[in-house]
Parts: C-alpha cells; structure tokens; sequence
C-alpha cells in the first residue's frame, strides 16, 4: 500500500497531509523507501525552510503503513541529519575565522567586539549548544556553521549531533508512527513551537539592532562635543 492512498483514505486530513512538502516527502519515500526519508532530511538541514516537522512523522506514518521498518526510519532520518550538519559543518570550516570577520567587518551595526564575545561563548558552550540545538527549529541547521568556523573536534561534533539528532527525530517517528493517518496533528504542535522560536528571535533581533542605534547616536553625540 503506497503512502499516498493510506493517507488520502481520510478525506478531513489528506488535504492538510498531502500539500506542498508533504507530497515532495510521499514522493521521495514512495520512489527509494527510507533513504528517502533520509534525503529528505538531509535537505531540511541545509534548506532550514523544508521542515522536519512534516518530514519525520510522515516517516513514521509509512513505517506504520508497512512502506519500511521503524528502525530504518529512525536510522536513515538521523544519517540524513548528521549528513546535512556535516556539510554545513564543512562550510564553516572553508569560511574560517578570517574570512567569517572580513564579512563581519562589512556588515552595519555589527561590531568584531561582538564577535568576539559570540565566539568566547561558543568557545565556552559550544558542546552543549550542538546538541540542544539539533533539537530547536531554524538552530539545528545554523548552529553546526559555528561549530566549523571553531573547528570544533570532528568526532564530538558528529557525535553530539547523532544523539541530539536520534532524540528529536525520534519523537516526531514514533509520533508519526502511533498517531497513524493522524500523523499531521504532529505537525500542527510543533509549527507553534516553531512560531514560538521565531518570534523569539525576531524580539531579539530587534532588541539588537535597537540597542546598536542607539549605542552610535551616543557615540556620534559624543564625538560632535568633543570636537565643539
């Protein structure tokens, strides 16, 4: 039984279910099964758009369907997950200290001071920061250039992403997996979530840019009674 008809079999949910990146999913794993799940994943690292939250239950709903086991969705979503943090990973460490400052240094109201406290942080904080965040939406995919520019160990980078990758895919399989054709509700929680960080991160870019201005116009103002 193809994905596509188990889930079009409830007409109130197949047109949330089968829209947009839902269908792209049913595609890929209709065609190569679970490393479809897999490519799939990988892309939504380096696409932080694609979502994972529609992705991974929709794994979980074809092992349920019989399309493959349960294990192979857990093990292929999470080797796309660590593929797609290693490529990112890669980029960052092709970006480099250097080159990531020469940009910095371009960008208005973004200070090297800034950076450096950024990197101090990471520096302090960066193991336990690659594996939480794997599990928190738009920073799974972004927190694994940081770790490149560091160069953090290879092996613990691989390492904290595998098991901080297996813990958040796991939650949205299995939910998939036991939820059945319902499999969509999943995704209806976690885009609130979603919407939580995002908004979160807009306040703090806000905030940011708010206190940058102000901090030149100080700085501008001080300069003008100086020369005065």
């Amino acid at each position: 039984m193809s994905i596509l008809i188990s889930a079009a079999s409830d007409p109130a949910s197949s047109q949330s279910a089968l829209g947009g990146v839902a269908q792209w999913a049913v595609d890929i794993m209709e065609a190569i099964g679970a490393p479809g799940a897999g490519l799939a994943i990988a892309l939504e690292n380096l696409f932080p758009p694609l979502p994972s939250e529609v992705i991974l239950p929709l794994a979980g709903f074809a092992a349920s369907q019989g399309n493959f086991s349960l294990v192979e969705a857990l093990i292929w979503t999470t080797l796309g997950s660590v593929l797609g943090a290693w490529a990112l990973y890669g980029l960052g460490a092709w970006l480099g200290r250097n080159r990531m400052r020469a940009i910095v240094e371009k960008v208005p109201l973004v200070d090297i001071e800034d950076v450096d406290k950024v990197e101090a942080w990471f520096l302090k904080h960066g193991y336990k920061a690659v594996f939480f965040g794997r599990m928190i939406p738009i920073f799974r995919s972004l927190i694994s250039i940081p770790a490149g520019i560091e160069r953090m160990p290879l092996l613990k980078f691989l390492g904290l992403t595998t098991a901080g990758s297996l813990i958040w895919n796991s939650i949205f399989v299995f939910s998939g997996y036991f939820l059945g054709e319902s499999w969509h509700i999943v995704e209806e929680y976690a885009g609130i979530f979603q919407k939580i960080v995002i908004a979160a991160v807009l306040i703090a870019g806000i905030w940011y840019v708010t206190s940058k201005i102000r901090s030149y116009r100080r700085r501008k103002a001080q300069r003008a009674a100086e020369e005065s």
